[in-house]
């Protein structure tokens, strides 16, 4: 039998996912989190070892490997910054292993294939469940797209808002002109940031929107054209949550003869789709009003005080601002809040800085 090509990229993938736990467990200092990477390094082994029976058994050559850069990239991140930064994505990619292998198991010609696949999916699912337990989330994480509806948008479009504006504002103080052309550009540049990040929230919105019900409509057409197959995959899904393979086919069978709950199933279960948390215009209208008042925080002094006083005053709060949007991005990132704090305040005296050099600069030119 001829190697199918694409096992060669599941078989690498394994073996740097199996570097990269050992890598994240040799620095690790949570001993909970390290005892779970540790464990997560074993059993991508045995995944290597599924992979190397396989090419043995249907008589391939091993492919020679070698860390990818994004591998080496994650390792480096959590040395640096801890586990934290990189377990999100981290948890995406093993909950798109999940469907990865699903796909392969429904696909596979052989029964020593099917069983290989089928058993790593299942490992994988868990895999993705004891990282987002980890990181202290509730659910099961390869059904969940990414977001966290208006929260997520204010929160990203405050931090957008405050972040923009407040290097403007240092860039226009750099340049030393005078108080009112402070605020008239501090205004301009809030009102521009709102709309533009308001509307970017309402396509980004709409487009998941668009793509989600384009996949749902296929879906359903495939139930309707391939009512065989589609019934193979949901009792491949089934058996993957822990079902006998007996039991897998019979409550298939059973769903499939309720063509609209065959449909929600296989939405949810295969594609990960869930009913979005808000309309693309309410995202719109969230992310744009957040990036506003985010925007008039380091403008606030110039309003109710002298410039001199006002440049002090408008630093303390925008920084303050800063690391409180850090902590609060941390819900969707996994991290601690000190460090996101941290992180935000670091970079939003940087961007405050640079803009006030560049002003500084373009004034003496």
């Amino acid at each position: 039998m001829a190697i199918d090509p694409v096992w060669t990229e599941y078989y690498l993938d394994e073996l740097d996912a199996a570097w990269l736990y050992r890598a994240l467990a040799s620095t690790e200092a949570d001993p909970t989190r390290r005892r779970i990477f540790e464990k997560l390094a074993k059993v991508e082994d045995a995944h290597v070892q599924r992979w190397r029976g396989l090419f043995s058994a249907h008589g391939g050559e091993l492919p020679t490997h070698t860390l990818t850069f994004r591998t080496r990239a994650l390792a480096w991140l959590a040395r640096r910054f801890g586990s934290s930064v990189v377990l999100p994505m981290i948890v995406a990619q093993e909950s798109r292993e999940v469907g990865s292998y699903l796909r392969l198991a429904s696909g596979a010609a052989h029964k020593s294939t099917h069983d290989a696949a089928m058993a790593i999916a299942t490992e994988s699912a868990e895999h993705a469940q004891d990282l987002s337990d980890s990181m202290g989330r509730e659910g099961e994480p390869w059904h969940v797209l990414p977001g966290g509806g208006y929260l997520r948008s204010v929160v990203y479009g405050f931090n957008d808002g405050l972040t923009a504006n407040f290097g403007l504002v240092a860039g226009v103080i750099g340049a030393n002109v005078a108080p009112h052309l402070v605020i008239v550009t501090g205004v301009a540049g809030a009102v521009a940031d709102a709309l533009s990040m308001g509307s970017s929230g309402f396509l980004a919105a709409k487009s998941e929107a668009e793509v989600s019900a384009r996949q749902v409509a296929i879906e359903k057409e495939e139930l309707r054209m391939m009512p065989d197959l589609e019934e193979h995959e949901l009792a491949l899904i089934l058996e993957a949550k822990g079902l006998t393979p007996a039991r897998a086919a019979d409550t298939a069978a059973a769903m499939m003869r309720d063509p609209v709950r065959a449909l929600e199933t296989k939405v949810q279960e295969e594609l990960g789709i869930q009913p979005p948390a808000v309309t693309p215009m309410a995202d719109g209208l969230a992310t744009g009003i957040a990036t506003a008042v985010g925007a008039l925080i380091p403008l606030l002094p110039f309003f109710m005080m002298r410039v001199d006083a006002a440049i002090w005053v408008s630093l303390t709060i925008s920084m303050a601002a800063h690391f409180g949007v850090g902590a609060a991005r941390s819900i969707f990132t996994g991290r601690g809040l000190w460090a996101s704090g941290r992180d935000m305040f670091l970079v939003g005296f940087g961007v405050a800085l640079a803009g006030y050099l560049i002003g500084t600069l373009l004034m003496k030119v």
